[in-house]
């Protein structure tokens, strides 16, 4: 969590009533989203694909030091629960302890990833998976450090439009081969 020391707070991070997750139904569906817009540009910042709540929990995304303040861990869980409601959360585990953070969803990676083979000549040739992600052609692109699984997930809905065949996954060799 390097970059975070970069990372611009919105003006009610340093609200102390922001950590109370609010009864009032109104109020507490606009405290939602300000924490969902929040934790989704966070994992923005910080390219982070995958977040565990326990951990995540004691960061200062959820613990401000300067106010003395933290969200509780229910309060996180239900910061995620409307994160899943609104598609921004795919759980990993039936614990609903780790999950997939997407600001983009895999469909719209599925886009940007075609797009660039389209642009690089690359339709009808086979690419790896590590090619897409860490290959010197790539490291410009939004892209570029895709985790694996969301990774697979995108090239899945190309593969849904007939837009791309997956190769070898599972293997050593995994790849991805465009199509018209």
């Amino acid at each position: 969590m390097a970059k975070s020391a970069t990372f611009n707070f919105p003006w009610h991070y340093d609200f102390p009533p922001f950590y109370t997750i609010q009864p009032n139904s109104t109020t507490r569906e606009k405290q939602l989203e300000a924490w969902g817009r929040l934790v989704v540009d966070f994992c923005h910042h910080l390219s982070l694909y995958t977040v565990d709540l326990n951990e995540i929990s004691c960061s200062e995304l959820f613990c401000n030091q300067k106010l003395n303040r933290r969200l509780n861990l229910d309060g996180i869980k239900i910061v995620f629960e409307y994160l899943e409601s609104k598609e921004h959360v795919e759980w990993i585990d039936s614990k609903k302890t780790r999950c997939h953070v997407y600001w983009r969803t895999p469909s719209e990676w599925g886009d940007q990833i075609y797009e660039w083979a389209s642009q690089n000549g690359l339709i009808n040739s086979p690419c790896t998976l590590f090619e897409l992600t860490q290959g010197e052609d790539t490291i410009k692109e939004s892209f570029y450090g895709l985790d694996k699984d969301i990774l697979i997930k995108s090239l899945q809905t190309l593969e849904n439009k007939r837009k791309a065949v997956l190769m070898n996954i599972g293997t050593g060799s995994e790849g991805v081969k465009f199509l018209p």
